[in-house]
């Protein structure tokens, strides 16, 4: 089983950069009064799923682990916390089974035998869709997608604001990932330059060394916007999306017989994309914006 994660991210540095950005962010957002980052609809605003009946449900019991900031994770408190908890949460909320509902957290390599013993009734945890997982479990539809951006640095001479001005300019890529391949099949005139890890990848950004990376949005514009990054770039043109490279997305996963827990669930999902309460948790844990 494998999960959605962004090529080469050291999770315990990536969460130190993402709670000290969080804090250093969120009053100057509210001081500039900018415009909150939108996240994209994945439901349509005409589609109405129904609500299923769930009187019946003794509870409903989310399976997650504790390692995949800002998604889920141990906050300072020893407190599970996370996007995907929120969500959980809200979730219950929108169908009114709040008190039948439980967050328990695994290693991440248990969970998919913990949900075919039913020791959980659904994960939310970032798992990566595959055919292989769709002929043993079920799936939400989509509520989230980790798209791919340009970072370019600002001292770089580029013509234009697209991605046509990388046009034989050196752009900066971790090898052997899913960006590399993606980067070389939709941008085929750029001169892609491949480096070992994200970490180095970033430095030759910084130091003008490349004009721009491609990679994901999540650690990108977390990066852009902290002191590691000096100042030096901005995010670029974008974003990008792929099922072929990236995946369907962040789902959550069920046993294949429960078909009206999924039906809630794409139910809950939709109800929270309209209200806008799918953007505020968005909000609350990526203020600079994934897109």
């Amino acid at each position: 089983m494998v999960r959605i994660k962004p090529a080469s991210l050291n999770l315990k540095g990536f969460f130190c950069l993402w709670l000290s950005l969080v804090a250093f962010l969120a009053p100057k957002m509210l001081l500039a009064q900018q415009p909150a980052p939108s996240l994209p609809l994945l439901f349509d605003s005409r589609e109405r799923l129904a609500k299923p009946d769930l009187s019946a449900l003794v509870r409903l019991r989310f399976l997650t682990s504790v390692d995949f900031p800002p998604f889920n994770f141990m906050d300072q408190n020893g407190k599970l916390s996370g996007f995907n908890v929120d969500l959980a949460r809200e979730i219950c909320a929108e169908l009114e089974i709040a008190d039948k509902c439980q967050i328990q957290a695994l290693p991440f390599a248990d969970l998919k035998e913990a949900l075919a013993a039913s020791q959980g009734d659904a994960v939310i945890a970032g798992v990566a869709v595959s055919e292989q997982l769709r002929s043993q479990f079920a799936f939400s539809r989509p509520y989230l997608m980790l798209p791919a951006r340009f970072a370019r640095n600002l001292k770089a001479p580029l013509q234009g604001d697209s991605a046509a001005a990388l046009a034989d300019r050196p752009v900066g890529v971790v090898k052997a990932t899913v960006h590399e391949a993606m980067l070389a099949a939709y941008f085929p005139k750029v001169k892609a330059v491949a480096f070992d890890s994200k970490e180095t990848l970033l430095t030759a950004l910084k130091d003008g060394k490349v004009d721009a990376a491609f990679a994901d949005s999540l650690q990108l514009s977390f990066w852009v916007a902290s002191q590691a990054s000096g100042n030096c770039c901005t995010l670029f043109d974008g974003p990008y999306t792929s099922e072929r490279f990236l995946g369907e997305g962040m789902t959550i996963m069920l046993r294949q017989k429960d078909d009206v827990l999924r039906a809630a669930f794409d139910h809950a999902l939709a109800a929270l994309s309209r209200s806008g309460r799918l953007q505020e948790i968005y909000l609350r844990y990526f203020p600079y914006g994934l897109y």
